[in-house]
């Protein structure tokens, strides 16, 4: 799937349409009724980790004329008064959800859970009347393998489908604005309470607390567990967890507790200044060319090593490594492995 810098990029795809009205929708998307977008002005958008939101908020200046019939699932909103707005209706066990249904307190908590990120308490009120929000409702996008964000521009096949068929992807939703529009591929759409991954754990955010990410990889877990750990690594994924444990010369089942401080050090160096150079790469529309990944020797001619390692609980993840260049240090053995400051190529 997608990676923080991949993220980045699509936000950036997006930003020039905050501030504009959705002026109708697409897609197949079968998880969210698309057609309660029309209407709604995109108010923000975030990146957080591996995870996109959409703000979506009602237009107080519509500029429309009387004669003009608003979509069923604004007429109502539409009309409230400010002062309602201030109105804070009594905590129940369920709420209101976009369509007028009833949706269980907890889905958006599920949903939270299931992505791994922190969870949130549940909106107990509608979300037009919810000051604590940001005016309006969250729209999170968890793209898959082959996800991406397209602006005014459709996905084309490179290849034929196992039929030999020459068929575009279809995209999950389609944002059209009065210049231009948003189609978004492969990814899981959900309503949410707004962002849930804090942007100490994003790799690539200003706030990212190095402290708490030594903490995590000094744990008694094999590194590659740790780095894919969106608690302590939101945006990291297998590519950068491949290349910079090479980087670093650290065996990926290396436990971090047997790894000195410079090790860990090191480490975390190269998880920020690899992920920042490739998020550069994309903006400017370069190839990032890899040095272990999905390679059959590594950069030294050594052959690669390929096996798939995740926690018993987790994904077993493919991992490439060179036995020579990265030997695993066991409990048992001194820490022999040199910490690097090796530039990225």
């Amino acid at each position: 799937m997608p990676e923080g810098p991949s993220l980045r990029k699509f936000h950036q795809l997006v930003a020039p349409f905050v501030g504009q009205l959705v002026v109708t929708v697409g897609g197949n998307s079968k998880k969210i009724n698309p057609n309660m977008l029309e209407m709604l002005r995109l108010q923000d958008s975030q990146v957080h980790g591996k995870n996109l939101y959409l703000n979506f908020g009602l237009n107080e200046d519509l500029g429309l004329s009387d004669s003009f019939l608003l979509p069923k699932h604004l007429q109502k909103e539409v009309k409230l008064p400010k002062e309602i707005s201030n109105h804070k209706l009594e905590s129940t066990s369920s709420t209101s959800g976009l369509d007028g249904q009833e949706v269980p307190a907890s889905s958006s908590t599920i949903k939270a859970l299931e992505l791994g990120e922190e969870e949130k308490e549940p909106l107990n009120e509608p979300w037009w009347l919810n000051t604590s929000q940001n005016s309006g409702p969250w729209l999170c996008f968890h793209f898959g393998m082959f996800g991406s964000v397209r602006a005014s521009e459709y996905s084309r096949a490179t290849k034929p489908n196992k039929k030999g068929d020459w068929k575009d992807p279809l995209p999950r939703l389609v944002l059209h604005f009065a210049k231009g529009f948003l189609a978004f591929y492969n990814c899981r759409i959900y309503w949410c309470l707004g962002p849930m991954v804090k942007p100490s754990s994003d790799i690539l955010s200003e706030e990212f607390d190095r402290r708490q990410a030594l903490e995590a990889l000094k744990q008694a877990n094999p590194v590659c567990y740790t780095l894919l750990d969106q608690r302590f690594f939101a945006g990291l994924g297998n590519i950068i967890k491949n290349e910079v444990l090479y980087l670093a010369k650290i065996h990926p089942l290396s436990l971090g507790s047997c790894l000195s401080a410079l090790n860990l050090e090191s480490l975390l160096d190269h998880v920020v200044s690899f992920s920042a150079g490739w998020l550069q790469k994309k903006l400017e529309g370069k190839p990032q060319h890899h040095l272990i990944y999905q390679k059959e020797q590594c950069p030294a001619g050594h052959q690669v090593m390929k096996d798939s390692f995740g926690s018993p609980n987790g994904f077993q993840r493919p991992t490439w490594w060179c036995p020579h260049c990265q030997p695993k240090v066991t409990p048992e053995e001194p820490n022999e492995v040199q910490a690097t400051k090796e530039e990225l190529p």
